[in-house]
This record gives structure tokens, C-alpha cells and sequence, in this order.
């Protein structure tokens, strides 16, 4: 097994409503997932592949709840990175080189039944983990915007947070507001629904934790 590791932030848009019952080991809201994940590598590896500022966008359909599979994939990759760091980044994210059930990327990886090709495009990301804010643009392709949840009633910001200390994705993760479209391949409409906020610490063995 090839030993990595990846440290950085993460926005995720998915259609359920906030809090997310997939969270908690209930059914997803609508009985389906469709759900955009944007990531910033700040720092990383792949063997002696640095993955240190690097950038990836997942987009994900499942007809029912995740783990009942039948789901599909695209990926976008930074098209600043090597053929070499893609290469690396496309194996994680596979969830190969990885310890089983101990990532989200390979407890997803056995549940689609499409993987299509990935693209190659610059990505803009900007994600404060604290602030619950994100904006997230690939032209031509994807545009996601986060934001905190606001009080209906006063539109004050609501701070809510998700701690999981046997989590396969995160310690402990902002919760938002996130409105996202993609065309191309999965193309998707999300509009004030869950949004993720996280710093991510993944290894081979899972996450790292303090």
C-alpha cells in the first residue's frame, strides 16, 4: 500500500435539507443524494507525490440512499497539477491505497456503478471553515456559493456544528447553507440546502486525529 496522506478544507452541497440525515445513519431527505464536493489541498502526499495545493471537485447522483449504491461520479481535477499528481489524486479518490471503510472516498467508491472520466480545468475555491462561507467557480461547468444559516424570523447566523469522533470524513464540521449548479455530464440544481464545512485530515488509516 502506497502511504498518503491530505490535510485541508472541504464545502459540500448536497440536496437533503441542513443537517443532513445520511449524518446520523438516516435516509437521505428527498430518498435520493445529489451532492457537489469542493476540496483545497493544502498540504500532501502520495508516496513522494507532493498534493500540496491542489484543488478537486466531486459531482455524485444516487437514486436512493448512498449506501444503496447504483450511484454515479465526475470528477474534477486542478489543471495546474502534473500528470503525476492527478494520477495520485484520481487513486485516492478512488479509495484505492486505503485501509477499507476507513474514508469517504472509499466507502463511496463501492457504491457507484458509473465512474465517468474526469476533467482537467482550473477551479476556484475559497471556503472559511469558521466564517460557514464558500465560493467555489469552475466557468462553464459549476458555480457553489455557502453561506450560514440564517433565523428566518431576524436573519441572524445560526452556528451548528456536527461532531464525529468515529467519522470516516471529519472530526467536527460547520454546518450551512449551500446553492450550487453544474452542467456537463451530472448536471445539478441545488438551492438552500445542506451545506458542509470541514477541515479534512485523511490518511490510508482514515482520519487523523489530534
Amino acid at each position: 500500500m502506497i502511504s498518503w496522506e491530505l490535510k485541508g478544507v472541504e464545502f459540500i452541497n448536497c440536496n437533503c435539507d441542513y443537517g443532513c440525515p445520511c449524518q446520523f445513519n438516516a435516509l437521505p431527505t428527498h430518498g435520493d443524494c445529489r451532492a457537489i464536493g469542493a476540496y483545497r489541498f493544502d498540504e500532501g502526499h502520495f508516496d513522494d507525490v507532493d498534493l500540496g495545493g491542489l484543488n478537486v471537485i466531486g459531482i455524485f447522483t444516487w437514486p436512493k440512499a448512498i449506501h444503496e449504491g447504483d450511484g454515479r461520479a465526475f470528477l474534477i481535477l486542478d489543471e495546474r497539477a502534473s500528470e503525476e499528481q492527478r494520477n495520485a489524486l484520481l487513486s485516492i479518490l478512488s479509495g484505492e491505497h486505503t485501509e477499507p471503510g476507513k474514508t469517504i472516498w472509499n466507502v463511496f467508491a463501492a457504491t457507484f456503478a458509473e465512474v465517468l472520466p474526469p476533467e482537467i480545468r482550473p477551479i476556484h475555491i475559497e471556503i472559511d471553515v469558521d466564517a460557514r462561507t464558500g465560493t467555489v467557480r469552475v466557468d462553464g461547468v459549476l458555480e457553489m456559493r455557502g453561506e450560514p444559516i440564517r433565523n428566518p424570523v431576524t436573519g441572524a447566523e445560526l452556528r451548528a456544528r456536527i461532531d464525529l469522533p468515529n467519522g470516516f470524513e471529519y472530526s467536527l464540521a460547520e454546518m450551512g447553507s449551500g446553492s450550487s449548479t453544474s452542467q456537463g455530464p451530472i448536471p445539478l440544481s441545488l438551492e438552500n440546502s445542506y451545506g458542509q464545512f470541514a477541515r479534512l485530515h485523511l490518511s490510508n488509516s482514515g482520519v487523523v486525529r489530534a
